[in-house]
This record gives C-alpha cells, sequence and structure tokens, in this order.
C-alpha cells in the first residue's frame, strides 16, 4: 500500500508540473531566507544564534538553548526542505488531492478514514510541556522563513499554491507518517488470518514458521523448535492446485520477497577496537527518493553537542551522537496493530456487539477538497476500539486498534537523548519513548555498548495478536501497554558487540512478545560472522562492513539449479548449457561485476512464485485480492524443496529436476528479454542492480535526468549487509564512537537541499554511491547566518 501511494504521488506530480516546468526550474531564483552575512529576527527567540554551513550545506546551530537551537533549525530544515515537509503533513493528513488532484482520492481517504488529523490533535493536547514547547519553536522557525523567503521552491510556483504556516501539531502528523512508513502488520495479519481460516493448521504453522535457519544460528539454544514439513497436507494442496493452476498465478506479491523496509545496526564495544573505544554503526533502509529522506545537521547549546540526522518537519536527532552516546536504530518489526472483527447486528446496521452490549458506530462525514474538481465526501466509521477499516477482511468488516492512532501511544521522549550520558541512561529514554518501534543500537563513551527497544507495545489479554479476532465478550483486548522496565536489554554482551538486522532477537526466558514477522537473518548473520573475526576494529573498518557484498543466501538457489543441470539433462536441453556456465561463474557476491547473480534471483522468484502458486489454491478462493508478502518466503520454500517428493512437484512436470528445469528456463527467458538476449554467463550483477531515486516531479521524462540521481549500477543485493532493492537501500551510512566525533562517517544519497538548483542537491550521492566516507561532522564554514531576538 505504501508504495503504491509513492506511484500515485509521482505519477500525479509529475502530470501537473510538466508545462514549462524544465524552463522554470533553470531561469527563477530564489534568495535563500534569511540573508548570510546579515543580521535576521526571529520571533520567540531568547538568545541570538549563529548558523554556519560547510561546503556541502550541513547546518551547525549555535544557540543558548535548546528552545533556540531548533528554532533555527526549523529555519534552515524550511530553506533546505520545505517542498518535501508539506508532503509530509499533507501525506499523513489526507491532505494531497487538494493540490495533487483526484489522483490521490483514495490515499487521502484512507488516512481520513483512520482518523489521523484527529489523532494529531489529540496526541498534542496531551504531550508534555516540554516536547510541546519544543514543537512550538520549531514552528517558530519554520514560520519565520515562510515570512521571509523572497520565492517558494519552484515546486510550489509549478504546482500554483502556497504552504501554510507551520503548526506543532504537523510534526505529530510527520511521526504518524513514519509509523505508517514502518509497520506493515495489518497487511500481514491479513495474511495470517486468510491463512489460518483457510488452509490445515499444520500448513500454516510451516508457512509462518518466524525463525529462519539463519536466525537459529544466531539463536542457539534459543531458538524454538521448527515446525514438522506437513507432507500429508501438501500433498492433498497440490494435488487440488494442478487442476487449476490459473486461479493461484501471481498469488505473490510484487515484493515478497524482497528486502522490507529495515535496517542494519550493530555497536562494537571498546574490548575489539583500536584503542578502547566503543562504535556504533547503522544504515536504515527505507523507501529512497529525492530529497533524501534524512537532514543532517548539528546543533550545539549549552553543553550538549548534537550531530547526525533529523526527519524534516520533526525537531529530534534520530540517529547520531552528543559526545556520550551513539544511537542508532532499526525497525522492530513489532506488532503494535490489531485488526478487531466486528460483530454486526443485522437488524440494525448501525450498531456493533461490544461487551457492554450494543453500541453505535461513531459516524463523521470528511470532506476531501480536490483540485479542479467537486469536493469528495467521505464516511468514517469508528468503535470503541478504533476506526473501522477501509478494507473488509474476508467480507467483514474490522476496525483497526493502532498504537499510533492511541494519544497515550505516541510522545517525543527521543528529544531527551540530548541529556544521556551512558548506555543505561539511553536505554532509559528509549524505553519510556513512544515512538515507532525501533531497535536501538549504543554505544557510550567509556567503551560500553547495549541493545533495547522503543515504542509503546500493547499488552494483550486472550489473545496474541497474530490473527484477527473479536472483543465484543470482552476476553480479547489490550491492557494498556508494557511498562519501560519489561521491554528487553542487552547491556555489555560477553561477545563485545551486539547487533540487529530486522531479525529475531534472543529475549529470555518469560520475556513478553515483540512481534513474528521478522526479516531473514542473514544479514545479522553475515554480520555477526564478520565481527566475531574482527579485533583492533576502527572506524573505517566498519564503514567496510556496511558496505559487505557476500550473498551466499542464493547459494542454496545455486546449489538446486546446478543438481538439476546434470550432462544428460544439458544434452537434451542444449540451452540450459549458458544457464550453468552462468551459475558455475558466480563468485558468491552481489558485486556490479557479478555474473550468474541476475539469473539465480529471478530463478528464485520463479520458483517461489510456482509453488506458493501450489499451497494456496483455498486462501485465494476466499480471499480473491489476496496478494501474499510474508517477510520470509524463503524457508518454506527451501524445505520444500529439500524434501523432493514427488507428490510435492507443484507442476505436471512429474518430477523436481524436471520442475526445477522447467522453472529455470522461465528464469533464463525473463532474463534474456530483459536484458536484450545477452548471453547469461556474460550478463553482470550491474545490469540488474540499479535504484531508483526520483525526484516527486522526476516521472517527466524531460525532468528526470536533471531532477533524479543518475541511474547506475549499484553494488549489493535484498538480502546483502549493503541492501539494495528497486526503491529500497541504505538512506545514511553512519559510523561514530562518542567522543571521537571528528573521526566519524556519515553519508546519504542526494544531499541536503531539495532545491535542483542547489548546488547541494546532489553532492553527497557520489560519495554514498561508491561507499566513500564523508565526515560526521561539519567542515569549515562557507556560509553563516545570524538570528537575533524580535525587540519590541
Amino acid at each position: 500500500m505504501r508504495r503504491n501511494v509513492r506511484s500515485l504521488l509521482l505519477s500525479a506530480l509529475a502530470s501537473l508540473a510538466l508545462a514549462g516546468c524544465a524552463e522554470k526550474t533553470q531561469g527563477t531564483a530564489r534568495a535563500p531566507a534569511p540573508r548570510a552575512d546579515k543580521a535576521t529576527t526571529l520571533a520567540g527567540l531568547e538568545h541570538a544564534v549563529t548558523v554556519t554551513s560547510d561546503h556541502l550545506g550541513i547546518p551547525r546551530i549555535r544557540a543558548a538553548s535548546r528552545l533556540d537551537a531548533l528554532r533555527a533549525l526549523g529555519v534552515v530544515t524550511a530553506r533546505d526542505r520545505l517542498f518535501q515537509m508539506d508532503l509530509l503533513r499533507r501525506s499523513s493528513a489526507g491532505r494531497l488531492a487538494e493540490v495533487l488532484g483526484r489522483d490521490l482520492v483514495e490515499a487521502d481517504a484512507q488516512q481520513r478514514s483512520y482518523g489521523v488529523p484527529k489523532a494529531a490533535a489529540a496526541i498534542l493536547s496531551r504531550l508534555p510541556e516540554r516536547q510541546r514547547a519544543a514543537l512550538d519553536a520549531y514552528a517558530e522557525g519554520v514560520n519565520a522563513y515562510l515570512r521571509s523567503a523572497e520565492t517558494l521552491p519552484v515546486e510550489f510556483q509549478e504546482l500554483g499554491y502556497r504552504p501554510e504556516p507551520w503548526r506543532s501539531e504537523d510534526s505529530v502528523l510527520v511521526v504518524l507518517g513514519m509509523f505508517n512508513a514502518l509497520s506493515a502488520t495489518e497487511d500481514l495479519e491479513r495474511t495470517r488470518t486468510v491463512l489460518t481460516r483457510t488452509l490445515p493448521k499444520g500448513v500454516t504453522s510451516f508457512l509462518l514458521d518466524d525463525t529462519d535457519p539463519y536466525t537459529r544460528s544466531l539463536l542457539g539454544a534459543q531458538a524454538p523448535a521448527s515446525p514438522p514439513l506437513p507432507r500429508e497436507e501438501l500433498r492433498a494442496l497440490v494435488a487440488q492446485s494442478r487442476g487449476d493452476h490459473a486461479r493461484t498465478a501471481g498469488l505473490l506479491s510484487e515484493d515478497a520477497g524482497e528486502a522490507p523496509v529495515g535496517s542494519n545496526g550493530w555497536a562494537v564495544a571498546g574490548q575489539r577496537t583500536r584503542d578502547g573505544r566503543a562504535i556504533l554503526a547503522n544504515d536504515m533502509h527505507l523507501e529512497l527518493g529525492v530529497p533524501n529522506i534524512w537532514y543532517r545537521a548539528e546543533l550545539r547549546y549549552g553543553d550538549t553537542e548534537l550531530a547526525g540526522v533529523v526527519l524534516p518537519g520533526l525537531p529530534i536527532v534520530i540517529v547520531g551522537t552528543n559526545g556520550h552516546v551513539a544511537w542508532g536504530m532499526t525497525n522492530l518489526d513489532g506488532d503494535v496493530r490489531d485488526l478487531v472483527q466486528i460483530e454486526g447486528r443485522p437488524e440494525h446496521p448501525d450498531e456493533y456487539r461490544t461487551p457492554s452490549g450494543w453500541r453505535r458506530f461513531d459516524v463523521a462525514e470528511e470532506t476531501i477538497k480536490v483540485r479542479g474538481k467537486p469536493d469528495v465526501t467521505v464516511t468514517v466509521r469508528s468503535t470503541m476500539w478504533g476506526p473501522v477499516s477501509p478494507r473488509p477482511l474476508l467480507g467483514a468488516p474490522v476496525a483497526v486498534r493502532w498504537t499510533a492512532l492511541d494519544p497515550a501511544g505516541v510522545d517525543l521522549g527521543l528529544l531527551e537523548m540530548d541529556e544521556a550520558r551512558s548506555v543505561d541512561e539511553a536505554a532509559a529514554v528509549m524505553n519510556a519513548a513512544g515512538g515507532p518501534g525501533c531497535n536501538i543500537l549504543l554505544a557510550d563513551r567509556r567503551g560500553r555498548v547495549a541493545w533495547t527497544v522503543t515504542g509503546r507495545l500493547p499488552r494483550r489479554r486472550g489473545f496474541d495478536g497474530s490473527v484477527s479476532v473479536s472483543w465484543a465478550d470482552g476476553r480479547a483486548g489490550w491492557d494498556g501497554y508494557l511498562p519501560p522496565a519489561a521491554l528487553p536489554r542487552a547491556v555489555d554482551p560477553p561477545s563485545g558487540f551486539v547487533v540487529n538486522a530486522n531479525h529475531r532477537m534472543p529475549l529470555g526466558e518469560g520475556a513478553p512478545a515483540l512481534g513474528r514477522d521478522y526479516a531473514n537473518g542473514y544479514r545479522a548473520y553475515r554480520i555477526t560472522e564478520r565481527l566475531r573475526e574482527a579485533r583492533q576494529v576502527t572506524e573505517a573498518d566498519l564503514l567496510g562492513l556496511q558496505l559487505d557484498t557476500r550473498a551466499e543466501f542464493f547459494g542454496f538457489y545455486r546449489d538446486v539449479a546446478l543438481r538439476a543441470l546434470s550432462e544428460e539433462a544439458v544434452s537434451r536441453r542444449p540451452a540450459l548449457a549458458e544457464a550453468r556456465r552462468a551459475l558455475l561463474a558466480w563468485d558468491g557476491r552481489a558485486d556490479v561485476s557479478s555474473v550468474g547473480l541476475p539469473l539465480l534471483a529471478r530463478f528464485r522468484r520463479v520458483l517461489a512464485d510456482e509453488v506458493f502458486a501450489a499451497w494456496l489454491g483455498a486462501s485465494r478462493a476466499a480471499e480473491p485480492t489476496l496478494e501474499l508478502a510474508p517477510p520470509d518466503i524463503d524457508t518454506p520454500l527451501q524445505r520444500a524443496l529439500g524434501e523432493r517428493s514427488a507428490d510435492l512437484v507443484p507442476a505436471p512436470e512429474g518430477s523436481w529436476d524436471a520442475f526445477v528445469l522447467a522453472a529455470l528456463e522461465k528464469a533464463m527467458t525473463a532474463v534474456q528479454r530483459q536484458h536484450g538476449g545477452r548471453p547469461l554467463d556474460q550478463l553482470e550483477w550491474g545490469a540488474v542492480s540499479r535504484v531508483r531515486i526520483a525526484h516527486p516531479l522526476g516521472a517527466a521524462p524531460e525532468l528526470a535526468a536533471r531532477l533524479n540521481m543518475p541511474d547506475e549500477p549499484l553494488p549489493g543485493c535484498i538480502t546483502c549487509v549493503r541492501l539494495v532493492g528497486r526503491t529500497l537501500g541504505a538512506s545514511e551510512r553512519l559510523v561514530v564512537s562518542p567522543g571521537h566525533e571528528a573521526e566519524g562517517i556519515l553519508h546519504m544519497p542526494g544531499g541536503q537541499s531539495g532545491d535542483p538548483r542547489s548546488p547541494h542537491y546532489r553532492d553527497q550521492q557520489r560519495a554514498w554511491v561508491d561507499g566513500r566516507p564523508l565526515p560526521l561532522l561539519s567542515g569549515p564554514a562557507t556560509h553563516t547566518i545570524t538570528l537575533v531576538p524580535e525587540r519590541p
């Protein structure tokens, strides 16, 4: 769903902005506001603030207080990212159609049906005064820029509208947008619910096993037992599917088995480094665009010195360092959203059953303004548990219970990381904070490291949250959230390092469950493997690990193919000789020069499509729109391929070898068609591995070269430590030791500015592509502005 909204957004922006845009981006100059070397007044400021920017446009803010620093941060972020900030708040509030047209009505309607704008207002009203003051100060800075800007960014000019003043509530909307970007639990709960109700229990357990072999290796004795392979049930499903294969074609979603929105993070303790310092490494994997999702900044006020990245629209250093502690994040994949089955009353369709009896739905009308078209009215229904989803489940309505929509579930506690002085203090801040659920990796100035989690996690009663159930009789529901003290921590482990790559972590006996839809553990396994071998570690070593392209994950599929590619098989089908040469030539990596991997990657997908189609006919019949996108398709797929039972062959070929060869031929045809018939044993991975990093207006061909980042080969793959997908990648790479920030590393795609005429629009892109380190801290000042209080 998130990817579809982005596609609609790009298309709508491009179609609205084609006429004359190329000429305007060349001919319209926008003077920066405030001007360099001239003192500018800022309402609300208590003391003068100096902001310097270096050759990459990275601001260093020097202020007397936190609030003054955040006012200045609002000024410079709006100067460089105003259109991005406006899209972020509009997307979350369901207000895109009023400036982009009717193609965005459906996306807006979903946000309105979930009640996101109302939730933002309710959350803001409950924030502690210290957090509210921070948002107010940031908004003052953004609005000071809006008042003083001589010319608006080119996107506003092309689309013909002026941004509204920034409200503190808009920053909360940005937080809720990040909740949505990191949460896939609704779609996964739908999948689990459909599978559970349509398949034998043994098959469901087998398909939904949340611990892959790499993760089992990492968990050791704590690994749960693998569910048995349900041979008889699978045989029955395969037999059924052979007569109706067309019905299940395309059942796997396009991104099934692709890289999740996630990240890599690890921290190495002083016992393993060159001089006793602890070093943190973090690269967050998100959907990439122009400008980048993150904005680099340094804030210095009082005794505080922060450096890292912020999310435009939000006055918080998301990952970075305060000189005493460094912190990084990966997506927790925590289960913070439930679909509540609604028991309706047939004779009174405006009522639903609750533990206290029948109750009327809360009904409201939402008006969506549409550019150039009449307004659209959307009827929104809500229950005592949350809004009614616009999408039914198995033909029946469900309500959405989600932490992000609960005023008690969201706050801006990460602001307090500026005062943390040890991993223990930092963990306490993170455990108490109410942002999106994330794994937290920590390193401090004394050489210590830790892992913990942040975000509010529901305390369930009567069910485990894995599938949708009714809460009508009161036996199932939420009893608030887990207290901070109940959240897991691992501090100063004997290994001397902590790692998370969105995989299942060891929690210990009796620990509360955090989620179940974890990423495949290969990245974590590879990182751990490298760190176990490492001694005398430096920042450069950890950047090198972030760029690791070892891809032995695909080795299983190469072995499956080569086993079937016997001399006899090749002699009968000479075209397969080219496939065998390509597979034998693969070097086990995902470098741009690696051959064989383009075929392997497509072969894996063809196998998955065929095998899952054979298993899930009954599920598709029950839910015709089902697109299965589990985070791990490989564990069940590999177990089935390893079984090699003739009764489990998912197609009428009659033997596994015949099935494998047919899948390989289909993969060969697809790859050759896509790449102009180039010989497979000469086709390099760089021809396939290209991530699209596009500006919202860059879908227009005449603007693409000017606005988008270059389309060029990138090392890495969907399961590599250096993760690369069609639209996903490392949104930043940070390596830092607290107290040694001058030796820290930070780079990101694109640049600081969202203005295509700025020299800072793409000046970090080359370093990101090449894996070249850029300094964490800004360099000598090339631009200075001074902000002064407004005098009565």
